[in-house]
């Protein structure tokens, strides 16, 4: 197995530290999740849900699909109705889906969120960054394992900080640490009013 390299994560942590020991966490991957991310998980009282939309790139155009971003992007998600996550790990999947593609993904995800759910991941500081092409697994729960991927990934479309807040308006970003290569590592924190609100819409149009 190619282990890659490690890196340590001020943030990574976080979605772990308020757990009680007997609670069961439930954890949504975007993502192919390697070995070592299995073999975490593995050692705790957890259910993990791999959906890896980076298979899916580059998503369709809204005229390209056939009743919507948001119905497709239901349809590659495909989230159990009760499903409520206290995790997300996002990886760098935001870099890859551009406005509309990642409203429709939130609007998707939203009603699935616990009020006190925690999600990592990776963003640019600068969108004229080129892509790092890395994967991305947890060796540790401070320690994060990278490897690179074999080829580009397409539909790369970085937003901005301020485009990229702006978007997760159902998260506040709780913190950001600016890593060497200019890649920044947040946390977000979701914002329980706007699980709740969703919840009562999705429960309207049932």
């Amino acid at each position: 197995m190619n282990s890659g390299a490690t890196q340590s994560s001020q943030l990574l942590s976080s979605l772990f530290r308020d757990l009680d020991e007997e609670q069961r966490l439930s954890v949504l991957h975007l993502g192919p999740p390697l070995q070592e991310t299995l073999e975490f998980f593995s050692g705790h009282r957890c259910r993990l849900q791999v959906v890896d939309l980076f298979a899916e790139l580059p998503l369709p155009a809204e005229e390209e699909t056939e009743n919507g971003l948001v119905a497709h992007m239901r349809q590659l998600l495909q989230f159990p109705v009760d499903a409520r996550f206290d995790a997300c790990l996002f990886w760098d999947l935001f870099n890859y889906l551009d406005a509309p593609a990642l409203t429709a993904f939130l609007d998707v995800l939203v009603p699935h969120l616990s009020p006190a759910c925690l999600a990592h991941g990776f963003s640019i500081h600068n969108p004229r960054t080129p892509q790092a092409g890395k994967r991305y697994g947890i060796s540790a729960t401070e320690t994060l394992s990278v490897r690179a991927r074999k080829e580009p990934l397409p539909g790369y479309a970085p937003h901005s900080q301020n485009q990229l807040k702006a978007l997760l308006h159902c998260f506040d970003i709780e913190r950001t640490v600016l890593l060497a290569d200019k890649r920044l590592e947040f946390l977000l924190r979701a914002r329980a009013q706007d699980t709740r609100a969703s919840e009562l819409r999705s429960s309207a149009r049932v």
